[in-house]
């Protein structure tokens, strides 16, 4: 069936973050080939990670102000069309 997700392939997947004002929109981790991180708010231009454990795992290195967190790429690429 189309569409079914298949728990042993890995999904990318995006580091975002939640601002604290209402209404802010969602930002997304960008690394440039120094390993330098900056945020963008096209989730195209975002660095992806191979797997959501991937994404998860850079979320938790970034500091705890930032309240980021790992999500499927491809649900947020949808969203965003």
């Amino acid at each position: 069936m189309a569409g079914e997700l298949n728990p042993t392939q890995p999904m990318q997947a995006l580091v975002s973050r939640s601002e604290l004002r209402p209404g802010a929109p969602a930002t997304y981790l960008r690394l440039n080939e120094g390993g330098a991180s900056d945020w963008t708010l096209d989730p195209h231009d975002a660095t992806p990670f191979d797997s959501m454990r991937e994404a998860a795992r850079m979320a938790l290195r970034l500091p705890a102000a930032l309240r980021a967190y790992g999500l499927p790429r491809n649900g947020e690429m949808t969203l965003t069309h």
